[in-house]
């Protein structure tokens, strides 16, 4: 057994012991390769259980993170998903083993074009991307069975809780201090939008628009 294979199993058996109970999700991370995710300088944490930087100031999340979220959004292969902040494309990888459709959105091309690189290497051909703004989500796609948000929001898009279908689920960061959100799960019934904190989280900034080139400097 490689040093990986080693550090990926102590991985998901910490996983489950702090509460990830849903096989799918377990598996989903098992063959995700997050190595492929992460910025080369820290490849050997690669299968560690911490957030870790990548480019244009973000981060790829936290392994239990992920699966806490993607666990808390209740995912069948039926279900249709709109996930806010591609990054590095991790979680969506993750949503898409588990998923029937996954649609993202990231305001950084940059990000973007290396995720959908990864993307293409794995050969997840049920994933769709677009660059623009999170807060407004992806309203010719909508209705969605589960919105995830991965950065944190001073408050909840209403754009976002108009695109869920009924029954939906949106998992989102609350909150306006950059130190702790409360995760928060929220819910379409008939009577209306029921709302279940989580948990504590930490996440960079939810920003609107989406993010312009720099101009070219002259000479």
């Amino acid at each position: 057994m490689s040093h990986d294979e080693a550090r990926k199993i102590r991985l998901i058996m910490g996983l489950r012991r702090g509460g990830i109970t849903d096989s799918r999700v377990l598996g989903a991370l098992e063959r995700v390769p997050r190595e492929i995710f992460v910025d080369p300088a820290f490849l050997d944490q690669a299968w560690e259980d911490r957030a870790l930087p990548i480019a244009q100031g973000q981060t790829i999340s936290q392994p239990f993170v992920v699966a806490f979220m993607t666990q808390a959004l209740h995912l069948t292969d039926r279900t249709k998903v709109l996930e806010i902040g591609t990054g590095s494309g991790y979680q969506a990888a993750v949503l898409a083993k588990v998923a029937r459709r996954v649609y993202t959105i990231e305001r950084h091309k940059e990000l973007m074009a290396t995720a959908e690189a990864r993307f293409a290497k794995m050969g997840l051909h049920n994933l769709h991307t677009r660059i623009g703004d999170g807060w407004r989500g992806w309203p010719e796609q909508a209705p969605f069975e589960a919105i995830i948000v991965t950065a944190a929001a001073s408050e909840v898009p209403q754009a976002l809780l108009d695109q869920l279908g009924e029954g939906g689920r949106l998992v989102i960061p609350v909150g306006r201090s950059s130190d702790v959100q409360k995760l928060v799960r929220y819910r379409r019934t008939a009577d209306g939008i029921v709302e279940e904190p989580l948990l504590d989280v930490r996440f960079v900034p939810l920003v609107p628009g989406e993010v312009k080139s720099e101009a070219r400097r002259k000479a």
